[in-house]
């Protein structure tokens, strides 16, 4: 999870981490590709709108990078976005805040059930 504001961090680190899913948060898009190659994530979730790079920015170098573009990713944001280019960037879903917990689950269960559809 990736997202500039400390507080969304928290909340999100702590209600994943409550229902079984290990969680790594990042306060900044430094050394991105470092940490998922650490971390070894099943999905990455990005705000759009970062100090630095945004999130389309940052999810159009993870699709483009062989070692990642495996890598399902959602994109948060509180602005209204244009969807098209999320879908160019290579975004696999897209998530408006404020949003409640099942939207987020559900996100999730999306985008990992399309990825296990096209890795088998």
């Amino acid at each position: 999870m990736l997202d500039d504001d400390i507080g969304v961090l928290e909340a999100i680190e702590t209600a994943l981490t409550y229902d079984g899913f290990v969680v790594k948060t990042l306060g900044r898009t430094y050394n991105i590709f470092k940490n998922i190659q650490d971390f070894n994530p099943d999905v990455i979730i990005v705000d759009l709108f970062l100090d630095g790079k945004n999130g389309a920015e940052l999810c159009k170098e993870i699709k483009n990078n062989r070692e990642t573009q495996h890598l399902p990713v959602i994109i948060i944001s509180a602005y209204k976005t244009n969807i098209d280019l999320l879908r160019r960037v290579g975004c696999d879903h897209f998530i408006p805040k404020p949003f409640d917990l099942a939207e987020l689950y559900q996100g999730i269960g999306k985008v990992l059930r399309m990825n296990k559809l096209a890795v088998d």
